[in-house]
């Protein structure tokens, strides 16, 4: 896959579609490679008429890695973060919001729909925020706003975000860990295929595996929290929210928000679906999006 040069990093991407259709920048989570987002939705967004580019995130995939931090200590961010102490990160959120933007400048690309899913929707939001004459449409997905107060997760999930990645650093542990994962984050309203589970997480391993990034993208997170709801108010692109109703790592009310918090925020809540892109679900956010994009 291509590479750009940006920020004086260099990021890995994809482009799928017909070069003339309207660009669509997919911005992912925690960890999240190019491989991460499936082939059902990348072709669904492509089917509905979008360009759509994907790229690996600093410190994750093919792109460049931040191997001189070392691995975050993400329950010591979370209890400076939580008494209002500063949070010391290799990078934040506005960081990758500007590779997203110099992505766009290296391909060309003067203003793309802007689609984030996850601490990608934190990204996305804030990319929006930095960059408004960049941003067409903001589409932000199983995000939270960041304010203090909101419901966090609990439980099994709290315990697992705070985790490290498949400690073993096995490809068959990073299997198993896709599953149990998908069993505690995922949509209890659809159906789980497991074994896709699996091969899509060998292949995941076998790209790159660096849970070290994916600790430092959710430090990078806990760091910026508070950075950017005061500027939420002041988005101007139009805003579509979707979300999972039944999402346990961000509640609903996280999101629920985001959309009070941006003016003229629409918003989608899709029955039975958590933390993650079941496929029953797919055709529903596609379409969501083709629809709030031709409104």
């Amino acid at each position: 896959m291509p590479k750009a040069t940006t920020n004086n990093i260099e990021l890995e991407y994809k482009i799928w579609g017909d070069d003339s259709a309207p660009p669509l920048l997919l911005i992912g989570g925690l960890g999240v490679q190019i491989l991460s987002w499936t082939e059902l939705f990348v072709q669904a967004l492509v089917d509905r008429g979008f360009r759509v580019i994907a790229y690996d995130n600093r410190d994750i995939g093919m792109s460049t890695k931040f191997d001189d931090w070392g691995p975050a200590d993400i329950k010591t961010a979370f209890t400076q973060a939580r008494a209002k102490e500063k949070v010391k990160a290799p990078y934040n959120l506005e960081d990758m919001a500007d590779d997203a933007a110099g992505l766009l400048d290296f391909l060309s690309i003067d203003q793309a729909l802007v689609v984030g899913n996850s601490n990608g929707g934190a990204i996305a939001q804030t990319f929006a925020i930095r960059h408004p004459a960049k941003t067409k449409i903001l589409i932000s997905m199983m995000a939270t706003s960041g304010r203090r107060g909101l419901p966090r997760p609990e439980g099994a999930v709290a315990e697992w975000l705070s985790s490290p990645r498949n400690p073993s650093g096995t490809r068959e542990a990073a299997m198993d860990e896709a599953v149990s994962t998908s069993k505690i984050i995922g949509s209890p309203g659809f159906p789980r295929d497991e074994s896709a589970i699996r091969e899509k997480a060998g292949l995941l391993f076998d790209r790159s595996f660096y849970p070290a990034g994916n600790s430092r993208h959710l430090l990078a997170s806990i760091a910026s929290a508070d950075n950017r709801v005061e500027s939420l108010s002041g988005i101007t692109a139009p805003t579509l929210v979707i979300h999972g109703r039944a999402d346990p790592l961000v509640p609903l009310a996280c999101a629920e928000d985001v959309q009070k918090t941006i003016p003229g925020a629409k918003m989608i809540v899709i029955d039975g679906m958590g933390h993650d892109f079941p496929a029953g679900a797919v055709p529903v956010i596609a379409s969501g999006i083709k629809d709030f994009v031709s409104t």
